[in-house]
């Protein structure tokens, strides 16, 4: 059985479910209708960890690692493994925000959040954190992914242009590292020092 699920990634994540679902279950007395918000957050978490984790993986490890690898090695990364990675890096981001959004609403926060917490007071935390989230998806499909179209050859671009486009995707990827820790500790923050 384990050879049946392990080595291959799809049965594994499948089997990730099975038994969160199941864990879910058993704690919530199969109660799965009265448990939205946590449900919606659970999602909203797996999200951000997809997103968040591609990242830190761009910024810690692939941007710092690229010069040190043979140019004749580098085609790994930019033909297979960067764009593999933005896939993932793009969706988890879009997954991110709108279960973020949908939790939000279910709970009951979502104007008061955006809204900074201006109308009742108790959205002004969340509030932040989502507009940095917003922010940093913002970053990822409408100028981090472009740029990286351009300078991995996805669409077509002159070397001066795949250049410059390499430098705004890794700026704004770097910007969106610099964002991600004040949101993550918003996120953290709603519910612990509230």
């Amino acid at each position: 059985m384990i050879n049946a699920i392990l080595p291959n990634l799809r049965n594994s994540v499948i089997l990730a479910f099975v038994l969160g679902i199941a864990l879910f279950a058993y704690l919530s007395g199969g109660n799965f209708g009265g448990n939205w918000p946590f449900i919606w957050r659970w999602i909203h978490v797996l999200s951000g960890v997809m997103w968040i984790g591609l990242l830190w993986y761009f910024n810690f490890v692939q941007i710092p690692n690229m010069p040190k690898i043979p140019d004749e090695q580098k085609p790994a990364i930019s033909k297979v493994i960067a764009p593999s990675a933005l896939f993932w890096f793009r969706w988890a981001a879009m997954a991110t925000i709108l279960s973020g959004l949908i939790l939000a609403m279910v709970s009951g926060y979502l104007l008061d959040a955006l809204a900074l917490g201006t109308r009742d007071g108790s959205g002004r935390i969340i509030g932040i954190g989502m507009w940095l989230g917003a922010i940093m998806w913002f970053n990822v499909w409408f100028v981090i992914w472009p740029n990286q179209k351009r300078a991995l050859g996805i669409v077509e671009a002159a070397p001066e242009a795949k250049a410059k486009s390499a430098r705004m995707a890794m700026l704004f990827s770097r910007i969106n590292t610099v964002l991600s820790v004040p949101m993550l500790f918003c996120m953290v923050a709603q519910q612990n020092l509230n």
